[in-house]
């Protein structure tokens, strides 16, 4: 009997003997397959890693938080008599056109005020800077400020040929100021950011690409405009039109100015920020600008054969300073001062830099014949008077 207990009780210990021991074993293994520095870890790490990544601001956020508060909403009112449209406007030809001059067709001839609205931006102390068609003609001007203030301003200046206007707020500050940046710096594929009110709506922001650089507006169209435009994928949408448009580090680059609806619809464009501030200061120191010309229109060629660009007299303006020295049609420019001339802007550019208070050489050629001639500028308002 005795002998039968001690049987039984030493099964029972070496079950439970071989249990402890399967357990060992098991947390033994379970060592070597998984190492303590793994499973020690606390489990809301890889949240927090997670956490982290996703609260970095983008570079977006970065460029709109340093210059969005500089951003303006211009409110304009007009007095409207009666309606009178240009002869031989460009705009019934595109009609696409409209929203860039600040024009409707509705054939409405009774006395109201018109109401409009765009976008600026605060470039110096109490100095906004805007397009010219979102001031043009208007009786009063209001500036909405980012922190919600709404503000009267004076009109200090306007440039028709560069869209360019610069307002002065009727009030004290300080002011958020933009950062403005080089458009000269600026390459094809780089970021473009544009920024405005559009319905008043505050800091609504696209964002694209450079997508070509000197961009004529006589390519768009345009005839009365004297622009060599940035164009951008970034969409500009209505009431964006005087807005910056902005590099990945928050400097204005540019001004939003043109958005093409029909034909080439999804294109945007914008005034290099350097011309804007060549036109703006003109403004703030005499009030107006002066352009100067000579009274041609040029076209671009390119010899396939020789891979040789020149630049041809397209038309020549009655009783301008180059009809009256005997330029003519088709006779190519080779140079205009000591400038070679390889495009159309090279001519433009040694013209403005010229002035209009002094003659300036030119060197061109008609089928075979070099011809050299003299002329003096004059400003464009004087072409139109004539």
């Amino acid at each position: 009997m005795f002998i039968k207990l001690f049987e039984k009780h030493y099964k029972i210990n070496l079950k439970r003997y071989n249990q402890k021991q399967l357990l060992i074993y098991l947390a033994l293994t379970l060592g070597i397959l998984c190492p303590t520095n793994v499973i020690s870890q606390p489990l809301t790490r890889p949240k927090f890693n997670e956490f982290n990544i996703y609260s970095k601001k983008s570079f977006i956020t970065k460029a709109v938080e340093r210059t969005g508060s500089s951003v303006v909403t211009i409110d304009t009112q007009k007095y409207i008599k009666k309606r009178k449209y240009p002869r031989n406007s460009q705009l019934f030809i595109d009609p696409y056109f409209e929203r860039f001059f600040g024009l409707d067709l509705l054939n409405d001839n009774k006395p109201r005020i018109e109401q409009n609205q765009g976008s600026g931006f605060i470039f110096s102390d109490g100095l906004v800077m805007t397009n010219a068609h979102v001031v043009n003609g208007s009786d009063k001007v209001i500036v909405g400020l980012k922190n919600g203030k709404k503000l009267k301003a004076t009109l200090i200046g306007q440039d028709f040929f560069t869209d360019i206007a610069v307002l002065k707020i009727e009030g004290k500050g300080p002011w958020p100021i933009a950062q403005l940046g080089d458009s000269s710096k600026i390459k094809v594929g780089d970021w473009a950011i544009a920024v405005g009110n559009p319905f008043g709506l505050e800091n609504t922001v696209t964002l694209g690409i450079i997508s070509n650089l000197k961009r004529n507006v006589t390519q768009l169209g345009i005839y009365d405009k004297k622009l060599e435009l940035i164009q951008t994928d970034a969409a500009i949408n209505p009431g964006n039109s005087g807005g910056p448009l902005l590099n990945s580090n928050g400097e204005v680059i540019g001004i939003n100015t043109l958005i093409r609806s029909g034909p080439g619809a999804g294109l945007s464009f914008a005034i290099p920020i350097n011309k804007a501030k060549e036109i703006s200061n003109q403004l703030i120191k005499n009030g107006k600008v002066i352009h100067p010309m000579i009274g041609i229109s040029l076209i671009d060629e390119n010899n396939f054969e020789t891979n040789k660009n020149s630049v041809k007299v397209g038309y020549v303006v009655p009783s301008s300073p180059a009809e009256k020295i005997g330029i003519k049609i088709d006779d190519i420019i080779i140079k205009v001062g000591n400038k070679d001339i390889e495009k159309a802007s090279d001519v433009i550019s040694q013209i403005s830099q010229n002035g209009i208070y002094k003659q300036i050489n030119i060197l061109l050629k008609r089928k075979n014949k070099f011809i050299r001639l003299k002329v003096k500028p004059t400003d464009i308002t004087n072409l139109q008077n004539n």
